[in-house]
């Protein structure tokens, strides 16, 4: 049996394994009841990331999707309508926690290919006010999405849009680090644009766990709320938030490296004779329409390489791989095929 650190694991960036020094402020963070908002270490994370990305106040919850989840019932009542992207995470991949548990309507749209929903398709989308419809309330972005940098132009028309059609933005901005290492600019500049942004600790950023939700005062406040009517109210949690301080002191200008090998990645593939879509970020995806992703998956994993095998092949580094390791994949695809 091969152990997981031994593994060259390219499924996805939740993979990481908290290094020596995270642990180590995570056995050392002081803590309290963070229901009874006591927990000071937990206190210092939603200050720090509302700071840095320029917002009032954040609130930390165990996972991305509640967090969305979260965003979703603060934003929209029931009987109301979301839209997003048919790709989106709020939309595809969170168990449909909106129509389930708030009675929101999700109105998905297919995305543009940078990672955009069209404003006109969405112009087009908000429902009449009227008796017959769900009320539009809010749109829901990603970014990066599936590894696709939102352009900064796109960014900046977005709040004149949503005001002009009495909308709110939400950001589920999971890997939104990894955007603005991506575009050089500071984090601030993406997020200032959105009325609310779920930030994950546990991708790139190598956190085992959390996410923040970051808005308004009137906005936390009232997601505080539903935060403990979902379940996701932890007591003595700032040993996981000191997880995710150490993340944010440490490995976000790190993700650059996780680019490079990426793209370096990327580019080996295509001298394989695989085709593959642009690289921006820390996702390779792969055409695999002509092959039998299966054996391939399977030879692979004898030689201790993951996969979710797949016609499209996703490949995400993070801060588990090295450009060794890098140089091994490729070996490897090349006795695969």
């Amino acid at each position: 049996m091969i152990c997981p650190d031994e593994f060259i694991d390219l499924r996805s960036d939740t993979v990481t394994m908290p290094c020596d020094g995270m642990r180590s402020a995570m056995q050392s963070a002081r803590v309290g009841d963070d229901v009874y908002g006591e927990d000071p270490t937990v206190r210092l994370l939603e200050e720090t990331l509302a700071r840095r990305l320029g917002k009032a106040e954040g609130l930390f919850l165990p996972t991305g999707t509640q967090s969305n989840l979260v965003a979703l019932l603060t934003h929209c009542g029931r009987g109301d309508e979301y839209i997003a992207g048919q790709q989106s995470h709020t939309y595809k991949y969170e168990g449909g926690g909106g129509a389930v548990l708030g009675g929101i309507q999700p109105q998905p749209l297919e995305f543009c290919k940078d990672g955009t929903l069209d404003l006109e398709a969405v112009r087009l989308s908000i429902k009449p006010r009227d008796i017959h419809f769900a009320r539009t309330s809010l749109v829901c972005l990603e970014n990066t999405m599936q590894g696709k940098v939102l352009p900064l132009e796109y960014l900046l028309s977005l709040p004149v849009f949503a005001q002009q059609h009495d909308l709110r933005l939400h950001l589920d901005g999971a890997r939104v680090f990894n955007a603005s290492v991506a575009m050089g600019v500071d984090v601030k500049v993406i997020t200032t644009m959105f009325d609310s942004i779920s930030v994950c600790l546990s991708k790139g950023l190598g956190a085992p766990a959390g996410s923040v939700l970051l808005g308004s005062a009137p906005f936390i406040s009232e997601a505080r709320r539903w935060r403990k009517v979902v379940g996701g109210g932890m007591r003595q949690s700032g040993i996981l938030a000191a997880a995710g301080l150490y993340a944010l002191q440490h490995n976000v200008e790190r993700l650059a490296d996780d680019h490079s090998r990426a793209i370096a990645l990327g580019n080996g593939l295509v001298s394989l004779g695989f085709q593959i879509d642009p690289v921006q970020t820390n996702m390779v995806y792969v055409d695999c329409s002509q092959y039998d992703v299966e054996t391939i998956r399977q030879r692979l994993l004898r030689k201790s390489i993951r996969i979710t095998p797949s016609k499209r092949l996703r490949l995400v580094t993070h801060l588990g791989i090295s450009d060794h390791q890098i140089a091994l994949v490729l070996e490897a695809f090349a006795d695969s095929i």
